[in-house]
């Protein structure tokens, strides 16, 4: 355990510290609730507007955090004002003749993940999205937080910089930088370490089996490997908190640090491990694509509603190619190891029908009402803007990289962003993005973008991995497809999935439904496969569920098996351009990843 954060700040003059403070305690962690105070002094309006935001930054859907908020009051000067609630989310307080006001009110914290709150008697954590009340009109004006443990043995863990001479206080430049610096305040493990000269912080929060040694190795080689592309870190300072319980996994991005959740026995399996480490790239990758290369759309935020943008495919696709590429890059894990990550991507993108149903562009503008509420029926029309963002970012790269015999690749279309929109960032709009990739491709991709990204056609992976000696190939199960995803639940085997014209859906078959016998005879989740394998394709067979309670029985005629596995492989005899495209692009001998596939 090692000291409180301690971050390096200029000195601040008492005449400059900013007329909104927020201080926010937790005397009974137990209980859940932070207990915020905001003091507001030189109020000059006859009435007060504040604030809850009902989404945070980095995470594209309403949450409605005021739905946490509880206990509110407000005072000046120890005499109660008159306030009234005007929305969900929105409170209205009378300040005719009054200079100074407090507010207070409780959030209750019982929802551990990266985009909202926890308390318990371990630790506090919080996003200030999801905390902080918004001071209306106020929100360029500088803001002190100050925190109260419940106990001296708690320490503070933020990137925002202390206040020099006044304890546990921290000073954000605006609300756009309080929402976008999560703190962690507890019993964390707190380590040090200096990555090209400047410091980082790594907190963790819960116990597992991880070898923070090995770890922080592994993250710094991450942080070369990125910084290397950009040309340097555009911190001062930047810190990691990770929190580790059962079954886990998420992260979310800020400027100056990230959240990452992960399960916390999730270290000593090997593959587990590099899953853990391609989530710190992702969220580190941020840094540079979405908190500073930003769409247009999302260059000034509202935190009242949904903040609608095509380009989420490049935001969090384009990050996701390069969470695969940055621990190859950083030595990891091996060639045949990516090649791997890209054939499970492949295999996942592939088999979701919803890809030939829903544009990329319009998977990015519904994220809002799609990829965060998914239900029984979304993986048929719908399709993340994160994996087929990831599979576009595939092809742009190879693309780039065959027109140009790799002396430009999807690199080079990241630094122009920055250079032209990151550094001073300035949105940028689909339109100039386009242009970009444009300019670093050299040539117009009026038709790829019709054809892939506004478009449904199926994507042309072979055309692409060809010129590198690579090709996809598609493992096809032995089984007749029924169509239907079966999961025990309580004793009872309830289909989970249904695939929109399969067998099974033009049967009348439903997710929900209860799955009881094939033929008269009763079937199991895990039998499923076995029992399927005794008919061929063009059999019909006799189906027995519960349908809401009632017993039905329907015959389904079963169709010739599908490809459920897909494998990115070298070619077979392959050209000399061929190893000379795949060693430019990765580093490695083609010839040696053939011959270990052979193996």
């Amino acid at each position: 355990m090692t000291e409180a954060t301690v971050s390096h700040s200029a000195p601040l003059l008492e005449e400059s510290l900013p007329k909104i403070h927020y201080q926010v305690a937790m005397p009974q962690p137990a209980t859940h609730l932070f207990k915020v105070t905001l003091h507001i002094q030189n109020v000059s309006s006859p009435i007060l507007d504040l604030k809850l935001p009902v989404w945070t930054p980095g995470s594209y859907l309403v949450r409605e955090y005021a739905k946490y908020l509880q206990d509110f009051t407000v005072a000046s000067v120890n005499q109660p004002l008159s306030w009234s609630k005007i929305s969900k989310n929105h409170w209205q307080v009378s300040t005719e003749n009054v200079a100074e006001v407090t507010v207070e009110y409780s959030i209750f914290a019982n929802e551990l993940s990266v985009r909202t709150n926890h308390l318990d008697s371990s630790h506090g954590y919080f996003n200030g999205a999801a905390l902080f009340l918004r001071v209306i009109d106020e929100e360029k004006q500088p803001m002190q937080v100050t925190i109260i443990p419940p106990n001296d043995q708690w320490q503070i863990t933020t990137a925002l910089p202390t206040i020099p001479g006044k304890s546990h206080t921290f000073l954000a430049a605006n609300f756009d930088t309080l929402v976008d610096s999560p703190f962690e305040i507890g019993t964390h493990q707190l380590h040090h370490f200096q990555v090209m000269g400047k410091p980082h912080e790594l907190a963790i929060w819960g116990e597992g089996n991880f070898q923070v040694k090995q770890m922080i190795a592994d993250i710094t080689k991450i942080i070369q490997v990125e910084a290397k592309m950009f040309a340097g870190l555009p911190y001062d300072k930047y810190l990691f908190i990770l929190h580790l319980f059962s079954q886990a996994y998420g992260g979310l991005e800020h400027k100056n640090s990230c959240s990452l959740i992960y399960q916390r026995f999730g270290f000593r399996d090997r593959q587990k491990y590099e899953r853990f480490m391609q989530l710190v790239a992702h969220e580190f990758f941020h840094l540079w694509n979405v908190k500073r290369i930003r769409p247009q759309e999302l260059s000034v935020f509202d935190y009242d509603q949904e903040n609608y943008t095509p380009c989420l495919w490049f935001c969090e696709g384009t990050t996701s190619y390069y969470d695969l590429l940055i621990p190859f890059r950083a030595g990891i894990y091996d060639t045949q190891s990516f090649l791997q990550n890209w054939s499970k991507e492949i295999t996942r993108f592939l088999n979701t029908p919803g890809r030939k149903v829903q544009p990329l562009t319009e998977s990015s503008f519904d994220a809002w009402i799609k990829l965060y509420r998914p239900h029984a029926h979304s993986p048929n029309y719908q399709i993340s803007y994160y994996l087929k963002g990831e599979m576009i970012s595939l092809l742009l790269d190879l693309l780039i990289r065959s027109q140009h015999q790799n002396q430009r690749s999807l690199d080079d279309v990241m630094v122009q962003m920055w250079e032209q929109f990151g550094k001073s960032e300035v949105g940028y709009t689909s339109a100039q993005l386009k242009e970009v990739i444009e300019s670093v491709a050299g040539k117009d991709l009026t038709d790829f973008y019709q054809k892939y990204i506004t478009g449904t056609q199926e994507l042309p992976f072979n055309e692409y991995l060809e010129p590198f000696g690579l090709q996809l190939v598609a493992d096809t199960e032995k089984v007749p497809f029924f169509g239907i995803r079966v999961s025990r639940e309580s004793g009872r085997e309830v289909i989970k999935f249904v695939e929109v014209d399969s067998p099974a859906h033009s049967a009348g078959i439903d997710a929900g439904d209860e799955l009881l016998a094939i033929d008269g005879l009763r079937v199991s989740e895990n039998q499923l496969s076995d029992r399927l394998q005794d008919y061929q394709p063009q059999d019909t067979i006799q189906v027995t569920f519960f349908h809401h309670d009632q017993l039905c029985s329907v015959p389904v005629t079963l169709d010739k098996p599908h490809p459920h596995k897909y494998q990115v492989v070298p070619i077979t005899n392959h050209s000399e351009i061929q190893k000379q495209n795949f060693s430019a692009w990765l580093g490695t001998s083609l010839t040696d990843i053939a011959l270990d596939a052979s193996n």
